[in-house]
């Protein structure tokens, strides 16, 4: 079997071993083992954390050139696996739906490409190797950040990748400046009185109150924000009552915020908290309103971009790799990229004609397996050019 085979098989192979064995975030103790066993069997300096999951690997070039970082997210999500594949989740409840166990096993299949062309021994400083737990949580990345990942050695730039279904196999693209928006999580306890629904005068019905504030909501978008600017105020989880003839005392409702720039995001946020006060007044009813602050907005650096751009298209051929608009998605890549100067990029990853075509998320999603062959190649060149 040629080399490039055994590669092509060693990837598949971790890959699916991570598929069969997911982990929901900060529980990753096998994915973390996993990881931390097959470095160490490339002969690379690993970092375990005593309160983290999650894995730094050092592979040592020139210590006194610069360090180049290479992330990948290792967590996956409480769906329930539909699709059939040999490899599908081993776990009720748990899988691998937003392509994580791709990332990881391309960035260690970065690793053990370069052990095996002795790179190391060309390079003219480190690649530190960021296998990062709870991206779905928006706190991974943050807490890594916050037990010192980044400091010795100092990484003086982060590239990273995310599987892209709505980017067929064989391309892929990067945002030169603003990649994701941020994404807040909000709760709101409407009281009012209950009565019978016969009776609506001997209350004060919350639900009317809530769904008048959810029409609301939507003004901030339509008319406080310009329509050159980018925001999102969804409601995607309402409960009140329990039965169809009575007025409940209370309702609850919880949503999330999302926005490209500080600007917007603060202005629904401000805009948000008076429309509750107003509901208050209006009403007659007792708003608690909780706001919880997640990531923010992820910039890439426009150097690093055009960087992993060239890197890309040098793998991928000339017009296969596009600078692509900003998503409304959020990535807790964000807090590498204010660290220091960091990329993002996103790799198709669907074969249409191979059925392979499923939305992230989606309790049906998978990948072509080539992509790891390509993501791996690109990450190895992004080193070589960076380090050699």
């Amino acid at each position: 079997m040629s080399q490039n085979m055994t590669m092509r098989q060693w990837l598949s192979d971790v890959r699916r071993d991570f598929h069969r064995h997911p982990e929901i975030a900060f529980e990753e103790r096998r994915t973390t083992d996993k990881i931390a066993s097959l470095l160490r069997k490339m002969e690379l300096d690993v970092q375990l954390f005593t309160d983290l999951t999650g894995v730094v690997g050092l592979c040592k070039g020139d210590n006194s050139g610069p360090t180049i970082g290479l992330r990948a997210d290792i967590d996956a999500l409480p769906i329930q696996e539909r699709g059939q594949s040999s490899y599908r989740s081993v776990y009720d409840g748990v899988m691998h739906a937003c392509g994580h166990d791709v990332n990881t096993a391309i960035m260690l299949g970065v690793a053990k490409k370069l052990v095996m062309n002795n790179v190391p021994l060309a390079m003219r400083g480190q690649v530190k190797f960021l296998f990062q737990p709870a991206e779905e949580t928006g706190s991974g990345a943050k807490a890594m950040i916050e037990r010192g990942v980044l400091a010795n050695p100092s990484v003086d730039r982060i590239v990273a990748g995310h599987m892209s279904p709505n980017i067929p196999l064989g391309r892929a693209g990067i945002f030169k400046r603003l990649g994701y928006a941020s994404s807040d999580h909000f709760t709101l306890v409407i009281t009012g009185k209950g009565a019978h629904a016969a009776r609506p005068e001997d209350g004060n019905d919350p639900i009317v109150a809530t769904a008048n504030l959810i029409l609301q909501l939507q003004t901030i978008i339509s008319r406080n924000i310009t329509p050159t600017g980018a925001g999102v105020i969804t409601v995607g989880k309402l409960q009140s009552g329990d039965v169809a003839n009575a007025i409940p005392e209370q309702s609850v409702l919880e949503g999330t915020i999302r926005a490209l720039s500080p600007a917007v995001r603060e202005l629904i946020v401000k805009r948000l908290k008076e429309l509750v006060a107003g509901l208050q007044v209006s009403f007659g009813v007792e708003c608690n309103l909780l706001i919880h602050e997640g990531v923010p907005s992820c910039v890439n650096d426009e150097e690093v971009a055009v960087f992993l751009y060239e890197v890309a298209s040098e793998v991928l051929g000339s017009g296969q790799v596009d600078f692509i608009e900003p998503i409304m998605g959020s990535e807790d890549f964000a807090y590498f990229a204010r660290a220091c100067p960091s990329a993002i990029m996103r790799l198709g990853c669907s074969n249409s004609a191979a059925g392979v075509a499923a939305p992230l998320h989606s309790p049906y999603f998978d990948v072509d397996e080539h992509v790891l062959e390509i993501g791996t190649e690109i990450f190895y060149r992004a080193v070589e050019k960076y380090l050699t």
